[in-house]
């Protein structure tokens, strides 16, 4: 696992305090697992900024506002002194990704970014990502369970079974996957156009573990 010449898994802790938020940044599922329950969010996202720039509170504070608003939150002074017991889960999950951002890191890796949000609220934060990234030429590694929001938002999908990679195929692709495991989570998607009695159960085989898999 190597970012640029660096191997991730042999690196001391010093390399990796320094590549962790600059470099890498990471989403997580749920903001009220994430967020410090002790300290404003505006403070949180300042201190991002300070961690990986040494720069001044007032500046920190400048572009914390600036990434409030450019994750569409309105009224970012008044955002700023919040604790997050007092936002939104939506709301909660934006300051997140402000946080992760302002570093303004190489990659984002997004995990299940928005399985704690109704799903009027999930589609409008993945809308924000994809341009926050393509507006600020980043990459970016999307965990999900979803098939169909991983084909809607990446360029290449790897699908993983107990932790091995068991096909890598292009997004665009993904209905014409060939691995067992792949068609077998393709066909238990529920379809809105196509009326199912019962949805099938995935039947998982020990030999997936130890075979081939589909490139």
């Amino acid at each position: 696992m190597r970012l640029h010449d660096i191997d991730l898994l042999r690196a001391d802790e010093r390399t990796l305090r320094r590549i962790r938020g600059r470099q890498i940044s990471m989403v997580l599922q749920d903001p009220k697992y994430s967020l410090n329950p002790v300290m404003t969010v505006g403070r949180q996202i300042a201190e991002s900024y300070r961690v990986h720039t040494h720069a001044p509170m007032a500046e920190a504070r400048r572009k914390a506002m600036e990434m409030l608003a450019a994750v569409r939150i309105d009224n970012p002074e008044r955002v700023y002194d919040l604790y997050p017991h007092e936002v939104s889960g939506g709301m909660g999950q934006r300051v997140m990704i402000a946080m992760m951002l302002i570093p303004e890191p190489e990659l984002l890796i997004a995990d299940e970014p928005t399985s704690a949000l109704d799903v009027t609220v999930q589609a409008q934060l993945l809308v924000l990502i994809n341009e926050l990234i393509a507006r600020r030429g980043m990459g970016l590694i999307l965990i999900s369970h979803n098939l169909n929001l991983v084909a809607s938002f990446c360029d290449r999908v790897v699908v993983m079974y107990a932790g091995r990679i068991m096909e890598t195929c292009r997004a665009a692709e993904l209905d014409r996957a060939r691995h067992a495991y792949t068609r077998g989570l393709l066909a238990c998607r529920p379809l809105i156009d196509h009326a199912q009695a019962e949805l099938p159960q995935l039947a998982r085989d020990p030999a997936w573990l130890d075979g081939p898999t589909a490139a």
